[in-house]
C-alpha cells in the first residue's frame, strides 16, 4: 500500500480554519474598516446543519437588541434528522463578544453611518465562529474602480504566465 498524502490545501470540514460560509457580496458592497471574531449561540440541529454546509450569509446583518448583539437574517437550513427538535431557519442568533467589544461596536454604529456585516462562518477549535466586519457602504464609482483594479491584476498575471511558459 502507498503512503498517505499530506493535506496541503484548504482544511477539511471540521478542522480549524474551515470556512462553512462566506459572504463574498459584502466585500463588493462595503469597505471593511475593522474585523471581529464572535462566537454564535446555536442549537445542536443548527451546528449539524452548518457542518453539512447548508447555510447562507448573503442577506445577513448584525443588530443590537437591548444590550446584546444578534445575527439577523442568516439562513441555516433545517437538519432533516432533527424531526420535532428542529430550529427555525431564519431565527435571530445571539453573538458572543466581550462587553468592551460590544460597547466599541455600539459607539461606532451610532456615531456615523457604519454597519455590522457577517463576513464568514468558520470552525475554530471545535467551535463555530463568525467573522464580523464593521463596514461602510461603497458608492457606485468605488465598486467600478474595484472591478477595474481586479481586472488589471488578472491581466498582468496572465501576461506574466504567458511570458514564463511562452
Amino acid at each position: 500500500m502507498g503512503a498517505k498524502k499530506k493535506n496541503r490545501g484548504a482544511p477539511a470540514p471540521g478542522q480549524d480554519g474551515y470556512v462553512f460560509a462566506r459572504n463574498r457580496r459584502a466585500l463588493h458592497e462595503y469597505h471593511v474598516l475593522d474585523r471581529y471574531e464572535a462566537g454564535v449561540s446555536l442549537f445542536g440541529s443548527e451546528v449539524k446543519s452548518i457542518r453539512a454546509g447548508k447555510t447562507s450569509l448573503v442577506e445577513a446583518y448584525c443588530q443590537f437588541i437591548g444590550d446584546e448583539l444578534y445575527l439577523v437574517n442568516a439562513h441555516i437550513a433545517e437538519y432533516t434528522q432533527a424531526h420535532s427538535r428542529n430550529h427555525l431557519p431564519l431565527r435571530q442568533r445571539k453573538l458572543l463578544l466581550r462587553r468592551r467589544e460590544l460597547d466599541r461596536l455600539r459607539d461606532a454604529v451610532s456615531a456615523g453611518g457604519l454597519t455590522m456585516i457577517p463576513l464568514s462562518l468558520y470552525a475554530k477549535s471545535s467551535r463555530i465562529k463568525l467573522e464580523l466586519g464593521l463596514c461602510r457602504g461603497k458608492k457606485q464609482h468605488d465598486k467600478r474602480a474595484a472591478i477595474k483594479e481586479r481586472e488589471q491584476k488578472r491581466e498582468v498575471q496572465r501576461v506574466m504566465r504567458e511570458r514564463d511558459y511562452g
